[in-house]
């Protein structure tokens, strides 16, 4: 579910921005949202937001990733177009395993790896078949590339935290965080950011700003929490294919029939990965 949305954002946010409304400010407001979305939700549950002392290494960390991942993400979607930027936020999982096994934790055998990479091949596959409709804008892609680099790491990051802090918590910390940074870049463009960008466009805002920030970010959290963060961002792989689909269906922007077989060879991987993954044996009282 998460990275359905998430592939749908892609398309949506290219809308938006086709629409007129520029990167930062569109970031920065949507962050802003979310936010204040993420407050009302979880004071009221837990009475604080407060975040211990010994671990705010590990979230200033998460807050520099999560905000070069959104800057990344809104500049890249800018300049290239919604299919290109989510072919390379498809290389996330490879990322995020390689960040995982760095830090030590996650131990990752050899069916991992197969599976990963029959997934990137797959990605491989649906870039292949983009043909055109691929980016010739290096610096769009890179950027791409960096924001799947990012929330590899910041996925990474957050695992430990879960152990200790609830998502809504540690949502509403990261987005209220994130928000003021992005506040400060955007200050200059949103005195003369025309916001006659149309009914639609406002629709796909409240969208980007429930779905893929407040809701995928329990869902991902949750995720993170129970299968680790190589194998939640394995099921990133599918999102090429699925964002492809909806830039297809919403853009017209061209979908090729290697881009239909690249979108089951990673589905093949993930279910690979779950059949190979191995079953706990229970441990017998003592």
């Amino acid at each position: 579910m998460t990275v359905t949305i998430w592939a749908l954002n892609f398309t949506v946010s290219k809308y938006i921005l086709d629409a007129g409304l520029r990167p930062l400010p569109y970031s920065s407001l949507r962050y802003t949202a979310a936010a204040l979305v993420f407050v009302a939700l979880t004071f009221p549950r837990e009475r604080s937001l407060r975040i211990a002392r010994g671990d705010l290494p590990i979230v200033t960390l998460a807050v520099v990733l999560l905000l070069v991942n959104q800057l990344s993400f809104v500049f890249a979607l800018d300049l290239t177009t919604a299919t290109t930027a989510a072919l390379l936020f498809g290389t996330l999982p490879i990322f995020t395993a390689l960040i995982s096994r760095l830090v030590g934790i996650e131990r990752l055998g050899q069916r991992f790896w197969i599976a990963a990479a029959l997934s990137f091949a797959g990605v491989i596959l649906v870039t292949a078949g983009s043909g055109k409709s691929v980016s010739a804008n290096l610096g769009g892609d890179l950027l791409a590339v960096l924001g799947a680099a990012t929330w590899g790491g910041y996925s990474v990051a957050v695992a430990p935290l879960m152990r200790r802090y609830s998502p809504f918590r540690l949502s509403a910390v990261f987005l209220c965080v994130v928000s003021v940074p992005l506040l400060l870049l955007a200050s200059p463009q949103l005195g003369d950011q025309s916001f006659d960008i149309g009914a639609l466009a406002w629709v796909g805002f409240v969208f980007a700003v429930l779905g893929p920030l407040v809701l995928t970010n329990l869902l991902w959290f949750t995720a993170v929490h129970r299968v680790g963060p190589a194998r939640a961002t394995l099921f990133a792989n599918v999102q090429p294919f699925v964002a492809a689909v909806f830039a297809f269906l919403i853009l017209s922007e061209h979908l090729h029939w290697l881009e239909v077989v690249g979108g089951f060879t990673i589905l093949a991987g993930i279910v690979l990965e779950r059949y190979w993954r191995p079953v706990p044996v229970p441990v017998p009282a003592e």
